[in-house]
């Protein structure tokens, strides 16, 4: 049977479609976790209002295949135009509410103003995305309607529909999953790859021995990566330390092994637990595994937290596995990353239990988002129940942690998902902004675990499942950082928590994705005791370097 397929592509929209794309865009609106700029909120729009749309398609198909009564004259038509002029009311209020709304959200991160939204930025945007995908739809169609077609001769109709579409699917997925998505993934690996290889004059090469990339070390120094050699590079050194504590101090040890230093992640390993036996790492009163990003970053204000608390009695150790940002190796490659955790834990933890235990440092691990997930991936129960390290630190946990949400779903009765409190908070404590490390029903035990988190970091709080039914964190109460206008609604919030993950690193210091000197000195004092401290002397700590740390 021969079937047309113009009238496929140029056939009229779904009234339906229409106006429930409509209400979609106008919902997209509405705030989330993080603050849009007009360009990524026109082009959600554009997504939500596809989502509405093709919502719209498939209940007028169903409503028809059931044969159910439908208006007609004159009533459907004034039925049509009410809601249509509803909807775009709708839609038009909500893009002269969004300034407000932003700015609201604006206010709690401590961001100035907009004057606008920029709606016809927006608007424009959002068209265009519809269109795109709504011609990418069509064509689905065409090809599927001409496949049923050559295939219903040779086999009944109801079945040759249904291979048609499963081959148009495969055909689609193939498309864009083995071209587009792979096309994509090799642009951005090559612009990755490029920005690794940089060399930033504000991250000079070291002379002194102790650090990695220097003249004696066993690390080359182009071989650390761009991100290694911010590490390597970045202070605070001894002097700073001193002059911030007013006490002495050591130079801090960093040991950092590059993607180009070794070939292989087990390589990578002893290599850098080589390098921590070269500058006397061991010796040290602590020793921490911190994983990085993606990118092979490690966040700055966490390492000067770090060393400030401990006066420089520290040495970290980090390895690169990839240098692809974080939010992308999450969606695309969860588990990349693992190998690498795995095999330098088991190369320092296995190095470290076997000195005796009255002269080896204290043990912790420490990772800041996909660095988090690996880091807690890093090794088994079975690896260290007989003789455990001494604590974590893991901030902004990825939505898929294993650790996290296992702990977070067994929360405590009444504590809420943005901060939940885990038993009697011996093992497991979790803060944000303010200190709430202070507050468990009993003391810390020998081996401890902190999650620091903020409730606007999307990294954290996107829900796959927010599609069909609300987050948990989002009941009352919410965290001090969302938007009391943030509500759920059905497909919309799932886009708009997608938008929020990859704009998580937008808001300033202290919210999002953007962890800050002053909650990182908390939580290395709680997880380390912070020995010769007193509660003043890190008050005045996080108020003599605050904005000043890198």
């Amino acid at each position: 049977m021969s079937v047309s397929t113009r009238p496929v592509l140029f056939r009229p929209l779904s009234i339906l479609g229409v106006l429930l794309g409509t209400l979609c865009f106008a919902a997209s609106l509405t705030p989330s976790l993080v603050p849009r700029p007009p360009l990524i909120q026109g082009a959600l729009g554009g997504l939500s209002f596809a989502v509405g749309y093709v919502f719209g398609v498939a209940l007028h198909a169903a409503w028809a295949s059931l044969q159910l009564p439908v208006l007609s004259g004159a009533a459907r038509r004034a039925v049509l135009v009410l809601a249509l002029a509803g909807c775009v009311v709708a839609a038009g209020l909500c893009l002269w509410w969004a300034a407000g709304w932003q700015n609201r959200l604006r206010a709690l991160m401590e961001l100035p103003p907009i004057d606008s939204a920029g709606p016809w930025t927006i608007a424009g945007t959002a068209l265009a995305v519809f269109v795109v995908l709504l011609v990418v739809g069509r064509l689905f169609a065409v090809i599927a309607i001409r496949l049923s077609g050559g295939l219903s001769r040779w086999i009944p109709r109801p079945q040759a529909i249904v291979l048609a579409l499963a081959a148009t699917a495969l055909l689609f997925w193939s498309i864009g999953d083995g071209i587009l998505v792979n096309g994509a993934m090799r642009m951005l690996d090559g612009i990755y790859a490029e920005l690794d290889q940089r060399i930033d004059e504000g991250s000079p090469q070291p002379t002194s021995p102790l650090k990695s990339g220097a003249p004696g070390s066993l690390v080359g120094w182009q071989s650390l990566g761009r991100a290694g050699r911010q590490v390597v590079s970045a202070g605070p050194d001894r002097a700073a330390i001193e002059a911030a504590v007013g006490t002495p101090a050591l130079e801090p040890l960093r040991v950092y092994v590059g993607l180009g230093s070794a070939e292989t992640p087990e390589a990578r390993a002893a290599l850098a637990l080589a390098e921590l036996v070269r500058i006397g790492a061991f010796e040290r009163e602590n020793l921490v595994i911190v994983t990085p990003t993606g990118t092979g970053w490690v966040d700055p204000e966490s390492q000067a937290a770090l060393e400030y608390v401990l006066r420089g009695d520290v040495a970290s150790v980090s390895v690169q596995y990839s240098y692809v940002a974080s939010w992308l190796s999450l969606l695309a490659y969860p588990d990349y990353g693992v190998d690498t955790a795995r095999a330098v834990f088991a190369a320092v933890y296995d190095h470290w239990r076997a000195l005796p235990e009255d002269a080896r440092p204290r043990l912790y691990l420490h990772g800041l988002s996909l660095g988090s997930y690996n880091s807690d991936l890093s090794h088994d129960l079975h690896q260290v129940i007989g003789d455990p390290y001494d604590g974590a630190l893991w901030s902004g946990p990825p939505f898929n942690s294993r650790t996290w949400t296992a702990v977070t779903a067994g929360r405590n009765a009444g504590t809420p998902e943005w901060l939940p409190t885990f038993r009697d908070g011996s093992v497991i404590r979790f803060t944000a902004q303010k200190d709430h490390l202070g507050e468990a029903t009993a003391p810390w035990g020998p081996y401890r675990v902190i999650y620091l988190q903020y409730a606007s970091d999307a990294v954290t709080f996107f829900d796959p499942h927010s599609f069909w039914r609300q987050p948990d964190w989002m009941t009352s109460p919410i965290g001090p950082d969302v938007s009391p206008d943030f509500v759920w609604i059905p497909g919309v919030t799932f886009l708009q928590l997608l938008a929020d993950m990859m704009m998580a690193v937008v808001p300033p210091k202290g919210f999002g994705h953007v962890y800050a000197f002053a909650h990182y000195v908390d939580a290395w004092a709680s997880l380390t005791d912070a020995p010769g401290w007193t509660p003043e002397g890190l008050e005045e700590l996080k108020a003599k370097i605050g904005n000043a740390a890198p």
